[in-house]
């Protein structure tokens, strides 16, 4: 019997914003945790129990559920030296692996690199959302960057099809031919590069077959988009998509807890979508944040913070918690926060070397150790 070669596929979900790692992963039979956060904080019998001291936040279902079937890896107290509060400086720290100085390359881009060396694919990497981050950008690797699947295309406003056929015309030659100019190069590649990924990405929902129902929220369609792309093989390796805002200052009960329903449940819809297409054991979820929040609460929130959480989910995934859960302890503390014991790269690594087996140095900017959260 020949055994069909598995795919291997990542699907990055970015926390905008500063997750509450103490509200995620809560240490709900530490009485520490309820004196020092006396308004902000979630009650022993509302946590979903993974052991004798810590419990998902109860909005975490569809990830426990995933949990108990040995599919999560958590990874506690993840962050970097010389932790950086700034949203924008620490998300960059992330996207770069470069904790010391301003990066130019984002990791995902070098991934990308790596993996379609000769750019033959401009479809190697797709991100679900406007803009780009920085995780996927490094000059000459091209990324297509959806906003929405379902109308996504050069000129989609133009109703005519006439029309639209001189307007795609034009863009083809304005972006054709030979131009010596090298900036003029790299404007063409890339406006070539989108009209090639416009076009194969067009094909993708019609191609889907689901009996899955997404949520109708923003974080359960970026994930039904990825599922319509992966199941269509176009050859796409690495999907991006992030939800927010998790800067949680005030009110944070309740938006933390409509944040995680809406984050969880697509995870859920998106792993069962995997299941009944038989690709479980294709696909990583790898899910982060910029920063936790303060251990201690401001009245109604939480201010940013360092030392976070985040989550491998997947069928090869060896289920467990990595990585120590922070102390609350004032002595162990940094500047009222909690201190982070894990370098963010040691999780790039198991991902790149594990999953992806390419070699991490160079990738990260250094040698780390490995959780072997990887089967």
């Amino acid at each position: 019997m020949v055994t069909a070669k598995k795919n291997k596929n990542l699907v990055v979900i970015q926390l905008s914003g500063g997750n509450d790692y103490l509200n995620t992963i809560v240490p709900y039979n530490q009485g520490l945790y309820y004196d020092l956060r006396p308004s902000v904080n979630i009650s022993q019998d509302s946590v979903l129990q993974i052991d004798s001291n810590y419990g998902f936040n109860p909005n975490m279902g569809a990830i426990k559920t995933l949990w108990d079937q040995g599919k999560v890896a958590i990874i506690n107290g993840i962050g970097y030296p010389q932790p950086n509060r700034s949203h924008f400086r620490s998300m960059d720290i992330w996207h770069t692996a470069e904790p010391e100085k301003i990066g130019t390359e984002g990791w995902l881009g070098r991934v990308i690199k790596e993996i379609d060396p000769k750019k033959e694919n401009v479809l190697t990497a797709v991100n679900f959302g406007r803009g780009l981050p920085r995780a996927l950008g490094m000059r000459g690797v091209p990324v297509a960057s959806v906003g929405d699947l379902a109308t996504y295309g050069l000129f989609p406003d133009i109703q005519d099809q006439k029309l639209k056929e001189y307007a795609l015309d034009a863009f083809a030659k304005m972006y054709g031919g030979e131009v010596k100019d090298p900036v003029m190069d790299f404007l063409g590649q890339t406006g070539t590069d989108a009209l090639k990924g416009a076009d194969i990405l067009r094909t993708a929902p019609e191609k889907y077959e689901s009996t899955i129902e997404y949520a109708a929220n923003p974080m359960a369609q970026s994930l039904k988009s990825v599922a319509q792309v992966m199941f269509a093989d176009l050859g796409t390796r690495i999907y991006y998509t992030q939800h927010g805002s998790f800067d949680t200052h005030s009110g944070e009960l309740d938006t933390h807890a409509k944040l995680w329903n809406e984050v969880s449940g697509a995870v859920g819809d998106f792993y069962d979508d995997l299941k009944e297409h038989n690709k479980e054991d294709e696909v990583v979820i790898f899910i982060f944040s910029e920063f936790g929040r303060r251990i201690k609460d401001n009245g109604s929130g939480t201010d940013h913070g360092s030392g976070g959480v985040a989550f491998a989910i997947g069928g090869d995934i060896k289920g467990g918690m990595y990585g120590e859960y922070p102390s609350l302890l004032e002595k162990d503390q940094l500047d009222g926060d909690l201190h982070f014991n894990n370098d963010f790269r040691q999780s790039y690594t198991d991902i790149l070397e594990d999953w992806f087996n390419l070699d991490a140095p160079e990738i990260v900017n250094g040698q780390f150790n490995k959780f072997g959260f990887i089967k």
